[in-house]
């Protein structure tokens, strides 16, 4: 993602005014967010005893990060570039500067493990539960990871909430039980607006979703756009693994790619069981094979427009994955 400054300057103006002091930033964006801002505040020092105002400077400053993944032709990770091996278009301008590039492998996590438990996933439920738990136990690291777990089937249920505690996770997936329609999109929504879309910290976090599904919707009253849309604005990469054992290419394949391309993420589609295993794993490598761009955009307004980010390799045989955009801030 990329850094944006767009100078806001507030000016209050007194007589007699005493010299200025060092300005203190406060930061209200993580280093994942899609376009964060900041605010250094300039004030005088030592006003004076009459009460009288004191000169205030404030400066926006607006920044765009993205989180992204290089890959060789044959799909393993390529972990030795730099900002030069890349070219970098926001809304579709090349940026006004790069701030900060580098690789990223040990940013905190914050996931969500988005479980289908309607009926269409019947045949493999119990092996998916035991794989994801695994996964879990692989992925997180207590007092820095956390996750929740959410069930969906005509609606969803959050059976753990928040913890890095994989002893309780475990339980909460135990806890799933299958059987009903499926409400995907309503699902993606609402776990990205109720447990990952929030204030920045001050402490950069990657935030992602790991779906088990099938990909059908019979039943969501938002729409597959409107899903994107949501995990967009909370800056989530989105994981799907398929749960169909057909062998064939079904509707819901093209739905689960949807969702991960437009984030940043990756779909799976394992044919056998084992394969689920195998799909866990390729997430958790990647989850620790990132690289993080901070660039100011040219032309940038906060009128809460998307704007498209375009990251490609220069290099020959490369392929970038990365979000598709973000909505800027509006003022």
């Amino acid at each position: 993602m990329t850094k944006y400054c767009n100078f806001g300057i507030a000016l209050i103006l007194a007589l007699g005014l005493p010299a200025f002091g060092q300005s203190s930033p406060y930061m209200s964006a993580g280093l994942a967010a899609a376009a964060g801002s900041s605010y250094t505040t300039v004030t005088a020092a030592n006003p004076d005893e009459t009460g009288d105002p004191i000169l205030t400077i404030k400066t926006r400053v607006n920044e765009v990060n993205v989180l992204f993944i290089a890959t060789d032709r044959r799909g393993k990770f390529v972990r030795n570039l730099n900002q030069n091996d890349f070219s970098i278009l926001d809304d579709h301008k090349p940026v006004q500067s790069i701030v900060n590039f580098r690789r990223e492998t040990d940013l905190p996590i914050e996931m969500g493990l988005l479980v289908d438990t309607s009926a269409s996933i019947r045949s493999r439920f119990d092996f998916e539960k035991q794989a994801a738990v695994g996964f879990l136990q692989n992925v997180l690291r207590p007092g820095y990871d956390k996750a929740f777990i959410l069930g969906f089937s005509r609606s969803s249920h959050v059976t753990q909430d928040f913890t890095d505690k994989v002893q309780l996770l475990s339980a909460g997936v135990h806890e799933l039980t299958d059987g009903g329609g499926t409400a995907l999109y309503d699902a993606v929504y609402n776990a990205c607006k109720e447990k990952l879309l929030r204030e920045h910290s001050d402490h950069p976090v990657r935030k992602a979703i790991i779906i088990l599904s099938d990909g059908e919707d019979n039943q969501s009253e938002v729409t597959r756009a409107q899903a994107i849309e949501m995990a967009q604005r909370a800056e989530v990469l989105i994981y799907a693994i398929s749960t169909d054992d057909s062998g064939l290419i079904l509707r819901g394949d093209k739905v689960l790619e949807d969702l991960a391309s437009a984030t940043g993420g990756r779909a799976f589609f394992p044919f056998k069981m084992k394969d689920i295993t195998h799909s866990f794993a390729a997430i958790e490598d990647e989850l620790r094979s990132q690289y993080v761009v901070s660039y100011k955009p040219s032309d940038f307004n906060t009128d809460g427009r998307y704007r498209s980010i375009e990251i490609t390799a220069l290099k020959k045989d490369l392929q970038v994955r990365a979000r598709r955009g973000y909505y800027a801030p509006r003022q």
